[in-house]
């Protein structure tokens, strides 16, 4: 398998994590939508990273379809639970993280216009998602240790490369001091092996 993805992707690093996490042996090939499209859109008509690369040559897309695919692949570390209703609120997690970053790319696309082409009602729109989101996010997480309570899930995943978005992205808002559960989970996560070895690296000074 071949994986296609930017290295600032935080879809992307949702499916790096997943590969690390279940031991799953991938060839990453690093592709920004923005100066290699033509490899991107002939896998992906969107045009859009992260894109996996089977073994037949077919594609995969998007992040939480490979994410799916992956968890069947390999036994190893699980995460997605095997209760129907535990794996249906991981997946709703997932949604809402990835949810919350289509608004925080939205901006980094708006803020990559010329300032006066810029919508500030877009902007204004977007950031209250987020705002919204990260409140639903820290009400639902409460004082768990993991989002799906005792055990470590997709759902921590999703939100972790949320989180390290918005710090590698959004430095200036300071969630952590409004979210300090969130924070906590935060620096849980980037205790991992699978997250310190996806941190974001800003190598092509371009949004994801």
């Amino acid at each position: 398998m071949k994986l296609i993805t930017s290295l600032t992707s935080p879809y992307g690093r949702k499916v790096r994590i997943v590969l690390h996490e279940k031991r799953i042996e991938c060839q990453i090939i690093v592709a920004s939508p923005w100066e290699q499209s033509h490899l991107v859109c002939e896998h992906n008509p969107l045009g859009k990273v992260p894109v996996l690369l089977l073994d037949d040559g077919k594609p995969l897309y998007d992040s939480r379809v490979i994410v799916e695919y992956l968890e069947h692949v390999s036994p190893v570390g699980k995460l997605i639970p095997a209760d129907h209703r535990q794996a249906i609120r991981a997946k709703r997690w997932e949604a809402l993280a990835d949810g919350i970053l289509d608004a925080a790319t939205a901006i980094m696309q708006e803020r990559k216009r010329p300032a006066k082409l810029q919508s500030a009602d877009a902007i204004a729109h977007n950031q209250g998602k987020i705002e919204r989101g990260l409140r639903q996010l820290s009400h639902e997480l409460g004082e768990r240790k993991w989002c799906l309570g005792d055990s470590f899930s997709l759902a921590d995943i999703a939100v972790g490369c949320l989180l390290g978005y918005l710090a590698f992205r959004f430095s200036e808002e300071d969630w952590a001091a409004a979210y300090p559960n969130l924070a906590a989970l935060h620096e849980r996560l980037q205790e991992r092996p699978a997250f310190l070895e996806t941190v974001p690296r800003d190598v092509a000074a371009l949004p994801a």
